[in-house]
């Protein structure tokens, strides 16, 4: 079954789902733990492909991106534009965030656009260096 070949789900659970992505964004990791804890899916995915994982890294939330991770997150995990968590951190250039993903298994050469490609993209040399060294064997 596809995308379009879906139900439509009610409004009401796309209102919380919408809610539950607005946590991620926000860094919310007490409200994520608490309500993944509860059966929302960890690798809840919006509409778009984002993860709740991804979102965090994205928006720079770190204590968010480490609860994900324990709650078992999929690093992986790939959105429709083809980018990861990892590369999410890298292109905001955050390092501490980047850190965490590779500790936690990410593949920097993962997804239509890997962390690594972007990094030489956008010239950010300390990032190049840094996922260089987590690629290799």
């Amino acid at each position: 079954m596809t995308k379009e070949q879906l139900p439509a789900l009610p409004d009401d659970v796309l209102a919380f789902a919408e809610t539950v992505f607005d946590l991620a964004r926000e860094g919310n990791a007490g409200q994520l733990v608490a309500l993944i804890s509860q059966g929302v899916p960890v690798d809840l995915t919006n509409a778009r492909g984002d993860s709740l994982l991804i979102l965090a890294a994205y928006h720079q939330h770190i204590e968010a991106v480490n609860a994900l991770v324990r709650l078992g997150a999929d690093t992986a995990r790939v959105n429709d534009n083809g980018q990861t968590a990892l590369v999410a951190a890298v292109f905001r250039n955050n390092t501490t965030i980047t850190l965490a993903l590779l500790a936690a298994g990410a593949d920097p050469e993962l997804g239509a656009h890997p962390a690594l490609a972007v990094a030489c993209q956008f010239g950010l040399a300390d990032m190049e260096q840094l996922l260089s060294s987590a690629s290799k064997p």
